[in-house]
């Protein structure tokens, strides 16, 4: 009996530890089962962006070339119109979720993305401006933009801002002027003007119409030297025809389009007050559409391909 009762702290341990390796084993599992259904959601965040697309938009848009459009632009600065022309070179591709940038392979997590890489070029006296847009916004044609940047160029120096989307708009921006310099923050996600136009091109019916907060172009807010964030606008959509107002920016924007699939874009106007000071007026920009074509342009960077230059009208 003695024997017995020596053994009997010893069962009770073995027990007791039995229990808290039991216990352990299964918060070791509920655990496992939470990274499982994380890593689970974040792949379905992903394959979400797979896009339902018709025969028609599968047909233009991925014959394995960029649409490229010119246009006439009479671009308000200073205070004055200046003559110069503008393309937007619409293209889809894979985008990577994680880094952002066009992806090199097929993979299951890329996202199928339109992208629209818009440039205007046109001189203010001596001095040229250059100026670059790029929009990257998933074909499933819902959420906003993944990414947008823009680059302007002149003899007086550059600048540069970008737009990730990610849990937040992280902003980025860079200026050679002293009280821009180099800016970096986050935004509450909301529509940005930049990407409307993509929409636009996907099915002008998913415009978003109303009272809305919309987030200018970037060009519009490097250009003016307005911060990068939301505004109140109206948007109203009719045939051929979207409007985008900013009353407190003293700004309207409309694009004029084809109602009939592909979209093309035939122009748009810009108002709003240019130049400073004294020389300060409101004028509009204008842009019209001088032809429009289909071409693989990555491959056309010979020498003899500069004659294509002249089928858009392009000097």
């Amino acid at each position: 009996m003695k024997k017995n009762n020596a053994l009997k702290p010893i069962i009770l341990f073995l027990i007791l530890l039995a229990l808290l390796m039991t216990s352990f084993s299964c918060k070791e599992g509920q655990n496992s089962l939470l990274s499982l259904h994380a890593s689970t959601k974040d792949l379905n965040e992903k394959t979400s962006y797979k896009p339902k697309l018709t025969k028609a938009f599968k047909a233009y848009w991925y014959n394995g070339e960029a649409e490229i459009s010119s246009y006439k632009l009479e671009q308000a600065r200073y205070g004055e119109i200046r003559n110069g022309h503008a393309v937007l070179v619409f293209v889809t591709e894979d985008f990577l979720p994680d880094t952002q940038v066009k992806a090199d392979t097929y993979s299951d997590d890329n996202i199928p993305v339109l992208k629209l890489n818009a440039t205007k070029n046109f001189n203010t006296g001596i001095y040229p401006y250059s100026i670059m847009q790029s929009t990257f916004y998933p074909v499933v044609n819902t959420g906003h933009a993944l990414k947008i940047s823009t680059s302007i160029q002149e003899w007086c120096g550059q600048v540069y801002a970008q737009l990730n989307n990610r849990k937040a708009f992280e902003i980025k921006s860079h200026s050679y002027f002293q009280g821009e310099a180099d800016k970096s923050y986050e935004l509450e996600k909301t529509w940005t003007e930049n990407e409307l136009w993509t929409k636009l091109r996907i099915d002008p019916n998913s415009l978003p119409t109303g009272n809305l907060q919309i987030i200018p172009s970037l060009e519009f807010t490097r250009l003016k030297h307005k911060r990068i964030k939301s505004y109140e606008a109206n948007a109203q959509l009719s045939e051929g025809l979207y409007s985008v107002n900013y009353p407190n920016l003293n700004r309207s924007l409309k694009i004029n389009f084809s109602s009939e699939f592909p979209y093309e874009i035939l122009g748009w106007e810009e108002t709003m007050v240019s130049g400073y000071g004294a020389n300060s007026e409101v004028l509009t920009t204008k842009a019209t559409k001088l032809k429009t074509m289909k071409s693989a342009y990555w491959t056309k960077n010979k020498n003899k391909n500069l004659v294509l230059r002249d089928s858009l009208q392009l000097k």
